[in-house]
């Protein structure tokens, strides 16, 4: 694992970057967005090359080879058995959130989500023709969980078709146990939900333990399921836009596609070419990646430890820390660290309001060099309030 250089990163100022391009010009480290600054790894370089070598670049279609290597990854790593015919490819797991919240129900009828939760989930079921509804998720202990007691109100009154879970959970880093899911599990069959499963995050764990797919927990949760993944966070490849769902319900799977209809457009094929090569080929560079995210895990949440006013529970999952910043008694934390040279994720996109808005959003995917600027800069603005 120590083949790999993560602390050399890659310099992305004046390239075609969203992340840095945002700060060009100003001396702002940006750590907002989930993109980290790692090169992909080389065995996905290595098949991109060999496949522009090929000159052309007509539509594709996903290939054996290619569906092997998901079923194989999805066996190998979780246990979980799949078939081919239950993968729906798409351009990107955004994409599959927006066509879940059109598949399943009717015009009018509520989605559930817990927040806070990634910015998508907030918005995709108003653009699908449909309501939000939603329930805070709650800190105690130090630990961010389900008040299942809430959610199960939400569901009686207000009827959702569709209960959109975030799992591993951007941003609080949770990765939910076996009875948590077995607990949405119950009170989606007692209130008959379907569950739209996004787990992009999945292979980012950063405890020892397994990554439990949600569909995986039995033939009940399978035929309500609607799983979400793709490469995209764990090998660092979201420009080349590939996902998938994977749907084992005919009629469910029939919707999702009928869904998709005239609106989703084919897969880039250099996309799919690193999809088969990052789930074949870079399990060592994987692991390495997740040791040294780790590692950065570890500095971040010791900083926000010393910092006074700041807090942030253990992150168990993803490269992303929420950090509580209502100690510090700014009206607005991510302006705040901001002016101070530190671009982060504002709280209050996730779906925070009010008081619950005081959270940030930092992305330690890095090298070390740029975390500890960083974390210093953020020392030095809250030492001086």
């Amino acid at each position: 694992m120590n083949a790999f250089d993560f602390d050399r990163g890659v310099d992305r100022r004046g390239s075609d970057s969203l992340k840095w391009n945002k700060y060009a010009g100003r001396d702002i480290l940006p750590l907002w967005v989930a993109d980290m600054d790692f090169a992909a790894p080389p065995a996905v370089r290595d098949a991109l090359r060999r496949r522009i070598d090929h000159g052309v670049f007509g539509y594709a279609q996903p290939w054996p080879s290619l569906v092997e290597a998901v079923r194989d990854h999805c066996e190998r790593e979780y246990g979980w058995a799949i078939a081919a015919e239950w993968i729906v490819w798409l351009p990107g797991l955004v994409t599959g959130l927006h066509v879940a919240s059109r598949a399943v129900g009717q015009a009018g009828d509520a989605v559930f989500a817990a927040t806070p939760v990634y910015p998508p989930f907030l918005s995709a079921p108003e653009y699908g023709g449909r309501r939000l509804v939603t329930v805070p998720l709650v800190l105690s202990d130090d630990r961010w969980g389900w008040d299942f007691a809430a959610v199960a109100g939400v569901l009686k009154r207000e009827k959702p078709k569709l209960w959109q879970l975030c799992h591993p959970h951007n941003p609080v880093g949770r990765a939910w146990h076996e009875e948590e899911l077995r607990e949405i599990l119950r009170l989606a069959e007692k209130h008959d939900v379907v569950v739209c499963s996004d787990e992009i995050h999945c292979d980012l764990m950063l405890e020892p333990r397994r990554h439990v797919p949600f569909a995986s927990l039995g033939a009940a949760a399978a035929r309500r399921s609607i799983t979400l993944m793709a490469p995209s966070k764990t090998f660092n490849i979201p420009g080349l836009g590939c996902a998938f769902a994977v749907i084992s319900d005919a009629r469910l799977r029939r919707d999702f596609r009928a869904a998709m209809h005239g609106i989703v457009p084919h897969v880039n094929t250099l996309g799919l070419v690193a999809c088969e090569a990052a789930y074949r080929d870079c399990g060592d560079w994987r692991a390495a990646s997740a040791d040294y995210l780790r590692g950065n895990r570890d500095r971040v949440a010791a900083a926000v430890a010393a910092m006074p006013g700041l807090a942030m529970a253990p992150v168990e999952a993803t490269y992303l820390a929420w950090i509580d910043a209502r100690g510090l008694g700014v009206a607005s934390p991510q302006r705040f660290f901001e002016q101070a040279g530190v671009g982060l994720a504002d709280g209050a996109d996730f779906g925070m309001t009010g008081e619950g808005a005081g959270f940030v959003r930092l992305n330690f995917g890095c090298p070390r060099a740029t975390l500890d600027a960083a974390l210093a800069r953020m020392a030095t603005a809250v030492s001086a309030l």
